[in-house]
């Protein structure tokens, strides 16, 4: 589903009208339209807020096939040998084995620990994200998954 209809769709599921929607979002009633016309689409920040308010997955917004995705650090798991273990050695079907063995998170880190090693590997020269754009995607999954939901970035 394009980004325009999946912002109707919010929308009418949260009964707003464009304007009440722009209010929310702190853009123009205008803005709203536009979006939803296909016109322009909300940037990076605004896809992030919109992913808040609504409480929307960032990859509905950004028409990403959902998948199973580490509920640590937010990889994609579409291939086996990236499962991290349970206790009992068998693989984990929510944890990628950069971040889960032995049934355990490995190591300690905080949520802001998190977005800057996966920025790190997300960003750079030969990567398809610039480092803001990273972090504004890690910033906006992270409290979503497992490990971090309702845990406060530091």
């Amino acid at each position: 589903m394009a980004i325009k209809d999946t912002l109707i769709e919010i929308r009418e599921r949260n009964g707003l009208t464009q304007a009440e929607m722009a209010e929310r979002l702190f853009v123009t009633r205008q803005a709203v339209s536009r979006w939803e016309c296909g016109d322009t689409q909300p940037g990076i920040d605004a896809l992030k807020l919109i992913a808040a308010t609504f409480n929307v997955p960032i990859e509905k917004l950004l028409d990403m096939p959902l998948q199973a995705v580490c509920q640590s650090c937010g990889m994609p798991l579409a291939d086996a040998s990236l499962l991290g273990t349970e206790a009992d050695g068998s693989p984990s079907e929510h944890h990628c084995k950069w971040c889960y063995a032995n049934g355990d998170y490995l190591g300690e880190c905080s949520m802001e620990d998190m977005v800057e090693t996966c920025v790190e590997n997300m960003a750079g020269p030969e990567a398809p994200f610039t480092e803001e754009e990273a972090r504004a995607y890690m910033e906006s999954l992270l409290p979503t998954l497992e490990r971090w939901k309702g845990a406060a970035a530091d």
